[in-house]
């Protein structure tokens, strides 16, 4: 049986919670992850609603870990690694605020660690452009319907699986 007091969980929100998804079930020390959505005005976020735009909702994942095995830091490494948190409610051709760049803090430490991480980035100028990232309390955390979880998966032969989750994929473990 599995000790989940031992796991910590972050939500994270990078564009498309199905590439998001697909790249932190590959990191060692990842329990889980799980597709939804927060950070907005309606109770019992869903889908439709949420890429309507007017919600205020992002698309995020919560990320089961185990802080034996990997700290917050590595999973913010993997987290700006593997998206572009420069670019305004945009994260390639998925424009809105859905899909903004967001670190969803449970606690002040989470929001501590993930405000120093962001200050080195830009203070060593690893990115061009000045990091957007929102930093943003965890009031609320909806999962999203089930056909999202575990979806890269289960739809491989999707085009958007093959053509942008797959190149993510691809590109984070080369």
């Amino acid at each position: 049986m599995i000790d989940e007091n031992k796991f910590e969980s972050v939500v994270f929100g990078a564009g498309c919670f199905w590439c998001v998804e697909a790249i932190f079930l590959r990191v060692e020390g990842v329990e889980s992850v799980v597709s939804g959505y927060s950070g907005g005005s309606l109770e019992d976020a869903n889908y439709k609603a949420v890429c309507s735009g007017s919600t205020g909702h992002a698309e995020v994942c919560k990320i089961s870990f185990d802080p034996n095995i990997v700290a917050l830091k590595d999973l913010l490494k993997v987290f700006f690694e593997t998206h572009d948190p420069t670019t305004l409610n945009r994260q390639g051709s998925d424009t809105g605020t859905q899909y903004r760049s967001a670190i969803f803090y449970s606690d002040e430490d989470q929001k501590k660690i993930s405000k120093e991480f962001i200050d080195a980035l830009n203070a060593n100028e690893v990115f061009k452009k000045p990091i957007v990232t929102s930093l943003e309390p965890l009031n609320d955390f909806y999962k999203a319907e089930q056909y999202h979880q575990n979806y890269y998966e289960l739809n491989k032969t999707q085009p958007y699986c093959q053509i942008v989750v797959k190149k993510k994929i691809d590109d984070f473990l080369s």
